[in-house]
């Protein structure tokens, strides 16, 4: 369908679910793409999954700048979503832009920032300055300390409707797609019912126009994943048999062999 644009997301909401899965270097980025993923996000889980942080508050500007030019590198057919990290965007509008563009310079063909209506402002910014945005609401795992840790989002009326007024405030102001998170599903079907723009949802039920997981989650490589996650493999396993039986080989002398 060639290069995945803007316009051909916005064109799925209600024809076509989304596909967006995280990859932070070339070579993940080459294979996900050949899967045939609609959308690649160099998410801040980087910090966690990649670096091996306690959270994605450890991810900096230059790390995500860093990845998303391994994973532009890999020239995906699928978009390219570089994420804002934690401190790259709360302190003003102006300081959003800048970490945008450095995002966009690095190879991100749209930025994804946590918030809601406390950043309309941001988005609003970002989006004259010519960047795509994707929102991001529900659990905002930057936020977890304010929030009480990892929890679901949405299950209070006040909370639902606060998500529900985000979400309709991240629209009007140009947000082009949003990232659900661990929400309860109801919330997330009144979302995608009452926006014009594509919901992506993770651990926040069916209802959404697509879905997003981190991959290391979905190939068994990450050291704790959360419960509505689906590991499809397990690659650390298959990694570990490899490398055990190279050591092997390499202690008897089965390799390099005679030459």
């Amino acid at each position: 369908m060639g290069k995945v644009t803007v316009r051909k997301i916005l064109k799925m909401k209600g024809s076509r679910r989304i596909v967006m899965i995280t990859a932070y270097d070339y070579p993940t980025a080459r294979i996900v793409d050949e899967a045939g993923v609609d959308m690649i996000l160099v998410g801040d889980s980087l910090a966690m999954v990649v670096l091996g942080h306690e959270s994605t508050l450890q991810a900096r500007l230059e790390d995500m700048v860093r990845h998303t030019e391994a994973v532009a590198r890999a020239r995906p057919r699928a978009m390219v979503v570089g994420d804002m990290p934690f401190g790259s965007y709360e302190p003003s509008s102006t300081r959003a832009v800048e970490s945008a563009i450095a995002l966009a310079r690095a190879g991100a063909e749209a930025v994804k920032l946590e918030g809601g209506s406390e950043y309309v402002d941001r988005v609003r910014a970002i989006v004259n300055a010519g960047i795509p945005v994707v929102g991001h609401i529900g659990l905002t795992p930057q936020r977890y300390l304010a929030l009480g840790g990892y929890r679901m989002q949405g299950r209070s009326e006040a909370e639902a409707r606060e998500l529900v007024r985000s979400a309709v405030e991240l629209e009007a102001a140009g947000a082009f797609a949003l990232v659900i998170e661990y929400t309860s599903p109801d919330v997330a079907r009144s979302i995608t019912d009452k926006l014009s723009i594509p919901t992506i949802c993770i651990g926040s039920g069916p209802h959404c126009d697509g879905q997003v997981l981190v991959l290391h989650d979905v190939i068994g490589l990450a050291r704790e994943s959360p419960p509505f996650a689906k590991r499809y493999r397990d690659a650390w396993s298959l990694i570990l048999e490899a490398v055990k039986e190279y050591a092997s080989d390499v202690r008897s002398g089965r390799f390099p062999g005679q030459s």
